[in-house]
């Protein structure tokens, strides 16, 4: 068994698809016609993003909406870089929320927080030492 894919529920798929290309440099996979569905590449596991009108189709079990003005889904993306700062700066040009500036870790690794543009947690920080 081998993780493969996480899929996050958005309400505009194509949206959150060009401001992770902007705002973390992540290169488009594929999104579908309908804009229902993407892929990001992210290294052997892929971000992936379906639309939250999609994902009613495919269970019964509820799905809470995200949005920036809601507090933050119990989940965390974390993306690695060795330029963190920088990698910062650019996501909060690209229309990222501050949450909290990079600092340095009692282990070494610099870390940084962001809200995305549906509200999702997202961490920037550095390979671990």
């Amino acid at each position: 068994m081998k993780l493969g894919y996480i899929i996050l529920y958005v309400e505009n798929v194509l949206q959150t698809v060009e401001f992770y290309e902007h705002a973390f440099g992540l290169q488009r996979r594929m999104v579908t016609e309908e804009n229902q569905y993407a892929e990001l590449e992210t290294g052997a596991t892929r971000l992936t993003f379906a639309a939250n009108d999609f994902v009613k189709n495919l269970t019964t079990v509820p799905i809470d909406a995200t949005a920036p003005h809601k507090p933050a889904p119990p989940i965390e993306i974390v993306l690695v870089t060795e330029d963190v700062e920088p990698a910062f700066q650019k996501a909060i040009s690209a229309g990222a929320v501050e949450v909290k500036k990079p600092e340095r870790k009692p282990w070494g690794q610099l870390v940084g927080y962001l809200r995305d543009n549906n509200g999702f947690l997202v961490e920037i920080c550095s390979p671990l030492p």
